[in-house]
């Protein structure tokens, strides 16, 4: 096993020094996030406002009354609000000044600036902000108009706040029957990007690496390393550990720099980590076998990136499986990528079980067991063909 676990090392050493990855491994499968979470992202909750301005009661009051309406706050400098605008990072901008401050404390009507963004639902968060200072705003008349009539202002605000406590709020339920907004509910802007990208690079990363198990044929490793104290099983072994090591290492990269960038929720972290060894297997499996039935690594590395790309668009990692005709839904779960979609959109969006993701992870476990017996058997017989 110290012989399978060392030449599994010397693998991943390998894929990390090669200086191409840096852009496809660490940069490029976080762009895609960003843009698949443009397109087709969820709202992120009820929306995103950055404010600025000193610390007053009329800041106070709005950022409360927002964040009662389950909208994020974020409290900063008049720039900074404005960068994070531009960058995408809030939906709005509002910017209270002094005067407008002033004016709220002497209950007079209040100017307040406000700055939108370009995502989609902004006008929604627009209309939220509008409806919180709205809200504000009949609150001062009301107090103002009590203090007229001889009540004290820290009575008036009392008696109000026992009677808004006191009445029975109008509900409103909407039936939704969209079944694809149904199914994207709950996701935040870049979950759906962040799993699709996962299952793509992960696989793509493997097939492309083929090419190294040639290389290590034509190269004499493979020749070195038998000639060492080291069983032809334990060679394979440690290759077959080396495809599953660095496309573990690839999904694991990318979930952790999307949680840290992004806050990608994974849902049950312990469960997407097992579906991403599953699948992680499927991918070592199918890296095996074309890096054995092919002596060229220049082709074992077109093939792979080709085959790597087309799996992944009929498994649903560049379009969501969701927007899919029911019958090329039914025909993607011949690949592997399909399967651990809808395991990772039971974990994200529905809290799944252990139980509930069994049938997936049954499926990709028959297919890599599969790929990896028979990518063994071919690369035991690649040994001795000449080169």
């Amino acid at each position: 096993m110290s012989a399978a676990l060392a030449i599994a090392g010397v693998e991943l050493r390998r894929f990390l020094r090669d200086r191409s990855n840096i852009f496809f491994v660490f940069i490029f499968p976080l762009l895609l996030v960003l843009v698949i979470g443009a397109q087709f992202g969820g709202g992120g909750g009820n929306g995103r406002v950055a404010i600025a301005g000193d610390d007053s009661a009329l800041r106070t009051a709005v950022a409360t009354a927002l964040r009662a309406g389950g909208v994020t706050v974020t409290l900063t400098s008049s720039d900074a609000m404005r960068e994070l605008v531009a960058r995408g990072r809030s939906d709005i901008g509002l910017d209270i000044a002094p005067t407008a401050a002033a004016a709220f404390d002497a209950g007079h009507d209040i100017d307040l600036e406000t700055i939108a963004g370009s995502q989609q639902g902004t006008q929604a968060v627009l209309q939220r902000v509008r409806t919180a200072v709205g809200g504000l705003a009949v609150r001062q008349g009301q107090v103002a108009a009590l203090v007229g009539a001889g009540i004290g202002e820290p009575q008036a605000s009392t008696a109000l706040t026992d009677v808004s406590a006191s009445v029975t709020r109008p509900s409103l339920k909407v039936v939704d029957i969209d079944q694809i907004a149904q199914e994207f509910s709950g996701l935040g802007t870049f979950d759906l990007g962040a799993a699709s990208e996962t299952l793509l690079f992960v696989f793509l990363a493997s097939l492309a690496g083929s090419s190294t198990l040639i290389q290590t044929r034509r190269l004499g490793v493979m020749a070195r390393t038998l000639a060492a104290p080291v069983s032809a099983r334990q060679a394979i072994g440690g290759q077959a550990l080396g495809r599953l090591t660095i496309a573990v290492f690839q999904g694991a990269y990318i979930m952790l720099a999307t949680s840290v960038l992004f806050r990608v929720s994974w849902g049950n972290l312990w469960l997407s980590l097992l579906l991403l060894a599953t699948f992680s297997a499927v991918a070592a499996g199918a890296a095996m076998l074309i890096g054995s039935l092919i002596d060229n690594d220049g082709a074992a590395s077109g093939i792979g990136v080709g085959l790597g790309l087309v799996l992944a668009a009929l498994g649903g990692c560049m379009l969501p499986l969701e927007l899919f005709p029911a019958t090329l839904r039914t025909i993607a779960h011949i690949t592997p990528h399909a399967w651990a979609y809808d395991a990772f959109a039971k974990i994200q969006r529905h809290d799944a079980s252990l139980v509930d993701i069994l049938p997936q992870l049954g499926v990709l476990a028959a297919m890599a067991a599969v790929l990896l017996v028979v990518g063994t058997w071919t690369l035991r017989r690649s040994m001795a063909r000449a080169l």
